[in-house]
């Protein structure tokens, strides 16, 4: 259960290719920006759509198979958890970062069923 603890599922479409890092020691960091929508009727009775835009990233082996597999527009299922992390700008400024830290992935094919094609 404690593997539960910190557990994101996001089902939604990738806004960018997936970029890759790679490093001295041979490890490869993948990151990109994942949107998923909510949909909603507002008070007039129509059908509104919120789109949330996530920072996806993954290391290692996980990171080359979704730079070989997804693309841009690429619709998928990213599970991992959830990761807060800040750092010192140039500017002496501190920036804060959320994203997820991936570790699993399903490509989901175009004919699949998604909230966005189901009628309310």
């Amino acid at each position: 259960m404690t593997t539960l603890r910190n557990s994101v599922q996001l089902v939604g479409h990738l806004g960018n290719d997936v970029e890759i890092k790679k490093f001295e020691s041979g490890t490869q960091l993948a990151n990109f920006s994942l949107a998923t929508n909510e949909y909603f009727k507002n008070a007039q009775g129509e059908k509104e759509k919120v789109t949330q835009w996530h920072n996806i990233v993954a290391w290692g082996k996980l990171a080359d198979n979704m730079s070989s597999i997804l693309s841009k527009g690429t619709q998928v299922i990213v599970h991992g958890k959830l990761n807060y992390r800040n750092y010192t700008a140039k500017d002496g400024s501190t920036k804060y970062i959320t994203e997820i830290v991936a570790s699993d992935f399903i490509k989901l094919d175009s004919s699949e069923k998604t909230q966005e094609n189901l009628p309310f």
